[in-house]
C-alpha cells in the first residue's frame, strides 16, 4: 500500500474513533445562549458528515468516506477547542493541547 491509498482497516479505525467522539461530546453552553446555537450547529454538521461517511463506506466509495469522516472529526475538534463541547480531558479523541 502506498500513501495514496487508504486501507479498509484504516478507514474503519477512523470511523470508530469518530463514532466514539460523537458519543462523548456534550454540548456545553446553556440552552438559551447564542453559543448553544453554534454548538448545536457544530454537532449537527459533525453528525451529518459522519452519516455521509457511513453511506459512502457502505457503497464502497472509500475516498469520499475518508474525506467525510475527517470533516466530521474536524467539526468535533473545533467545537471542543472553542468550548462548545464538554469532552472532559480526553486528548485521545480530541485535539485539546494549547
Amino acid at each position: 500500500m502506498t500513501r495514496a491509498e487508504v486501507s479498509v482497516e484504516h478507514l474503519k479505525a477512523y470511523l470508530e474513533k469518530t463514532e466514539k467522539a460523537l458519543a462523548k461530546a456534550r454540548i456545553s453552553p446553556p440552552e438559551r445562549s447564542f453559543h448553544r446555537t453554534m454548538a448545536d450547529d457544530f454537532y449537527r454538521m459533525a453528525k451529518a458528515y459522519f452519516n455521509d461517511a457511513g453511506h459512502f463506506f457502505d457503497e464502497g466509495d472509500h475516498v469520499n468516506a475518508f474525506a467525510c469522516v475527517n470533516y466530521a472529526h474536524g467539526w468535533l475538534d473545533a467545537g471542543a477547542r472553542l468550548g462548545l463541547f464538554d469532552v472532559g480531558e480526553d486528548d485521545q479523541l480530541f485535539t485539546l493541547s494549547e
